[in-house]
This record gives C-alpha cells, sequence and structure tokens, in this order.
C-alpha cells in the first residue's frame, strides 16, 4: 500500500452532480482537491443508470446548475423531462467546460477511511490499494447510489440474460421478441416496462406493491426553455425558498377539508392535466389529514381504473396499502396502458411470491414461467448505503456501528465523532424529497463556506456537538411523525433492506425552511458545531 505523499485538502467521494459542482467551488477558492469516483467517467446516478427509459422526474429547466447564468443561457434541453442520455450528456460538457477531469480519479472505488486524532486528517483507501490523506473529505455519494440485490434462491441459476437496472451494460440490450420478466415496479421499474413493452416478444411484470403514478405529459420543451432563461435568477430564488426545491403551485386552493367538492375535483384534474410531481401538492393538508390524502388517492385510482381496460388486471394495478406520497411518487408516460397490450401480463407478488428461479425462468406460486431476460428493478439502499458501505472509522469507532438504529447527524452535513467529514444531501436533510440540484446547490454552498470560515480562522477540525446532533435528530423524527408518510413500508424508511432499522430518513419540513435553518446556523458563528 503506497502513500500519496503530501495529502489533499480535500478529498470528494463521487463525481456526479454533487461532486462536480464541490470541485468547483473549492477549486476556484484555492485548495488542492481530488476526486475520486469508481465509474469510469463523470455522472453519478446518470452513469450507472442507463436502462430502458431511463428520465428525470424534475423538470429538466430545474434540474441543472444554477451557479453559473453563461451555463444557464448555453445549454438547451430537448424535453420537459429529459432523459437519461441527455443528461448525462449535459453532465459531460459541464466537466469539459470547467475542464474537471484533471482533478477526478475514475475506476476508483472507496473502500475505507480512517480519522487520525494526532494528524487530524482522515487516510481513505481504494480498491486499487492506495491511501490517499486530506484534511477534510466530503462525501458527493449520492442518495441512491447502493443498489438493493435481493438474493433469490437459484439466482446463478437462470441460463437466460440477467440484468440489473442499476447497472445496466453501457452498450445496450437487445430485447427484440424475447420473452422477458421485470422484477419491481418502483420508479425504475416503471420506466423500463413502458419503454420496452412495445418491443419485446412477451413482458411478465412481477409486482410487490403498486405505485400511485400521475402523467409526465413529456414532450418537446419549445417556448417554455426560452420563457425561463429570460428570468433565470428570479426563477432559481423562488426555487430555493419553496417546499420541494422547484416550482409548484403549491396549496392555493389552502386546505382540502375547507374546499367544496366541485372544486376539489376541479384541481385536481387541472393538476392531472399539469402532469408531474406537483399532484401532491393540491391541498396544503394532503400529507398530513387523512381524509384528504385519500381524496387524491382515490382519484388516481379511478384515473388507472380509466386507463386500464381489465378490470382485474386494473385492481392489482390500484395501490391501497399506503397513503400517496408516502412513497416517491413515480411520473410516468404511458405506464398503465401498457396493460392493454396482449403481450404483457402482470403477476401480484402478494398472490404469488416469488419461490425461487430456475435454469428456465420463475417460480411464483406453484407455476414456473420461462423467460429469455430477467430484469431486476429491485432498487436502492438509499440515503445511508453509500457511506455504511465503506469502512468509515472516526473517533469513536465505525460509521456503520453509530447509525446501526438509524442515522445520526446535524443538519444532514456531518455526524458528530467524525470531524472534517461532510455529507453532501445526506440523511436528515430534505434531499430525496426535494429536487436534488436544489439541494445539492445549497449543501455545496454550505460547506465551501464553512471550510472557509475555519481558513479565515486558523481553524482546522470541525465537526457537531452531540446534544445539537441529538435535538436535530429528535426534530426529524418529530416533523416526519406529524406526517403520513412514515405509514408506509419505503426505502424512505429502509423498509426495502432486509434488517435495517426502520427510522424515516428525510427531514420533511421543506427545502425553504431547511435553508432558513442552516443560514441561521451559520451566522450564529455556525452554532452547534464544534471548531478547534
Amino acid at each position: 500500500m503506497t502513500e500519496h505523499r503530501g495529502g489533499h485538502d480535500v478529498i470528494v467521494v463521487g463525481a456526479g452532480f454533487a461532486g462536480l459542482y464541490q470541485l468547483i467551488r473549492l477549486r476556484d477558492a484555492g485548495y488542492d482537491v481530488r476526486v475520486l469516483e469508481a465509474g469510469g467517467d463523470v455522472g453519478g446516478t446518470w452513469y450507472w443508470n442507463r436502462y430502458p427509459g431511463a428520465r428525470c422526474d424534475i423538470e429538466s429547466i430545474e434540474y441543472s446548475y444554477s451557479f453559473d447564468r453563461a451555463l444557464e443561457q448555453e445549454w438547451n434541453w430537448s424535453e420537459r423531462y429529459a432523459s437519461q442520455p441527455e443528461i448525462l450528456d449535459y453532465i459531460r460538457y459541464v466537466a469539459d467546460r470547467y475542464d474537471l477531469r484533471r482533478d477526478i480519479t475514475f475506476d476508483t472505488r472507496v473502500e475505507a477511511m480512517r480519522w487520525d486524532d494526532g494528524s487530524e486528517r482522515w487516510t481513505v483507501r481504494t480498491d486499487d490499494g492506495r491511501s490517499r490523506t486530506a484534511r477534510f473529505v466530503i462525501a458527493a455519494t449520492g442518495c441512491l447510489s447502493v443498489p438493493s440485490r435481493p438474493d433469490f434462491d437459484g439466482l446463478g441459476d437462470f441460463a437466460g440474460e440477467l440484468y440489473w437496472t442499476s447497472h445496466w451494460p453501457h452498450e445496450g440490450v437487445d430485447l427484440a421478441g424475447k420473452r422477458v420478466a421485470v422484477v419491481g415496479t418502483g420508479s425504475s421499474g416503471l420506466q423500463t416496462i413502458t419503454a420496452i413493452a412495445p418491443v419485446v416478444g412477451s413482458l411478465t411484470v412481477f409486482q410487490r406493491t403498486p405505485s400511485y403514478a400521475v402523467p409526465a405529459h413529456n414532450g418537446p420543451i419549445g417556448q417554455r426553455l426560452d420563457d425561463v432563461k429570460s428570468g433565470y435568477p428570479a426563477f432559481r430564488d423562488e426555487s430555493r425558498l419553496s417546499r420541494l426545491g422547484f416550482h409548484c403551485r403549491e396549496g392555493e386552493t389552502g386546505y382540502y377539508t375547507e374546499t367544496s367538492a366541485a372544486d376539489v375535483r376541479r384541481e385536481l384534474d387541472a393538476r392531472w392535466s399539469d402532469g408531474g410531481l406537483c399532484f401532491t401538492q393540491s391541498f396544503r393538508d394532503v400529507l398530513f389529514d387523512v381524509e384528504a390524502n385519500e381524496a387524491l388517492a382515490e382519484y388516481v385510482r379511478e384515473r388507472i381504473r380509466g386507463k386500464v381496460h381489465d378490470p382485474e388486471t386494473a385492481e392489482k394495478l390500484t395501490p391501497r396499502s399506503y397513503p400517496i406520497g408516502s412513497k416517491r411518487m413515480c411520473v410516468d408516460t404511458g405506464y398503465f396502458e401498457v396493460y392493454n397490450q396482449d403481450n404483457v401480463s402482470l403477476v401480484d407478488l402478494g398472490e404469488q411470491p416469488i419461490a425461487r428461479l430456475t435454469e428456465r425462468g420463475v417460480v411464483a406460486g406453484d407455476v414456473e414461467r420461462e423467460f429469455d431476460v430477467i430484469i431486476l428493478a429491485t432498487g436502492f439502499d438509499a440515503m445511508t448505503g453509500a457511506l455504511t458501505a465503506m469502512d468509515v472509522r472516526g473517533t469513536d469507532g465505525p460509521l456503520a456501528e453509530k447509525w446501526a438504529a438509524g442515522p445520526r447527524t446535524y443538519l444532514g452535513l456531518m455526524t458528530a465523532g467524525f470531524p472534517n467529514l461532510f455529507m453532501i444531501t445526506g440523511p436528515q436533510s430534505p434531499s430525496v424529497l426535494s429536487n436534488m440540484m436544489t439541494s445539492i446547490e445549497y449543501h455545496v454552498d454550505w460547506v465551501t463556506r464553512a471550510i472557509e470560515h475555519l481558513r479565515a480562522r486558523g481553524k482546522h477540525r470541525m465537526e457537531p456537538d452531540v446534544a445539537a446532533e441529538d435535538n436535530w435528530v429528535n426534530t426529524t423524527n418529530d416533523v416526519g411523525d406529524l406526517t403520513l408518510m412514515p405509514r408506509a413500508a419505503s426505502w424512505y424508511t429502509g423498509a426495502n433492506i432486509p434488517g435495517k432499522q426502520r427510522v424515516f430518513m428525510p427531514f420533511v419540513g421543506g427545502v425553504g425552511t431547511y435553508k432558513q435553518i442552516g443560514d441561521g446556523v451559520a451566522v450564529a458563528g455556525y452554532h452547534g458545531f464544534e471548531m478547534a
């Protein structure tokens, strides 16, 4: 194992949107920064997730950087909701424009990080056997970057083609005319199913839990892009102060319980016609009041029944076991209509659970179905998985042990006992409940200012006070418990990972509220953080 002599000021783990922006900010401030990236190029989640139909569920004009007005003006999106290839092109364009690759080491996975109290530096060990040191480490590892890979019995027995949506072959896959199975109906599953249904010979979908999905009404972006470009600064300011980090007509009609039936229907019809994730913002009490939530849920069920011709199939596709909005909403481009095709069938795993995979296919219930291709869209170990997958050890031991009963952070930015380790969009921040681009830029800017604050005062060590961390954990839990969101067995709570403690991990108070808190902490001399 070799030592990188002299080390770095900062090591950033990950070269997705967060890592690239963090590199830009710190390099401009004069720091020696090295980015370590497991993939072969920039892109993060958009480098790995190349499955058919992969697309962002935030509109392109919002899912983009805002730090450089020239960049905003020169990049032209083609669609309302950009596809994975276009998003990856954008990230690569940014990397080229700011000459970022010279400070990034690709095909290098971080395996372990150790804090040394004597030198007050981190030692970062990678899978190539090298060790590098840095005063600060910034984990830009993403919230959905470690796949969940259930160990189905007989997984290695299947003789056909087996793929994971989270690690799709870069060269693509020819599915034309083949018998295909898709396991999983979260966002990745829905997008894959919709994209491949027209070309496969037959498609069998194995569904554990049906998803609420609203239409995207995707299409060419047209004049909308020019309109936004002309007023981008004010447009971005509004997003930063909103609840979700992107533009919605948030509860303009007030509370469901105070709205007439006719006005409720009118509002929901308008939201459905608009398309996108703003649907659940129809009324202010949707995530707090059971009656309001059920009204929106039943509206979506009605729409599903109107799209799917076979009543039995429609009923299987209708969610009933959790509140709408308590799991990540899906934005679809014709998903439900797929089930009207003669070559598509649905297996309800509640009725026919998967027993095993065989050489020929899948045994669900007492039936073996034969396939040429099996696609597993089984999700991610969200929010904490990327950090706990590494052997990270601070002053009091491993991070995985500290977080065994759920993550503990202050503002989702740092965790006590791990000095100088920052997290971008970490657990207990708005992160996955928001436009990730808005949250990423806020965190990167906050972390950069904090490091510069230390430098200006001749200090070089920062970590949360335990009492401040405890208070933030309690605040996150208490705010979450005020809503209906913890009632779902979702990846927000880690329920999709066997053995993972169920804790509601995001901060549900909203991007604008969180920004006010984070700004206040900084203005108060980084209240709740210890600096030395």
